[in-house]
């Protein structure tokens, strides 16, 4: 899966899905895709990812406790 990283611009290639979509992860492995050569793995804050489309990523997926806050 590749998300967009918000302050390089770039695409991320996650490595660790289940951290993704895991609320009590602050930070997934990735690489990032940039030039021709495979970049090292390095670990990514999920606050700054977010769906190549612009989408950003689920509140299910950053906050642990997305339930019991008020949704407006």
């Amino acid at each position: 899966m590749f998300l967009q990283h918000k302050p390089s611009g770039g695409l991320v290639e996650i490595l660790t899905l289940d951290r993704l979509c895991d609320p009590c992860q602050d930070k997934i492995a990735g690489q990032l895709h940039a030039g021709e050569e495979m970049q090292d793995p390095e670990s990514f804050d999920k606050t700054e990812l977010i769906f190549p489309s612009g989408e950003p990523l689920p509140v299910c997926w950053l906050n642990p406790n997305y339930r019991s806050e008020n949704v407006v």
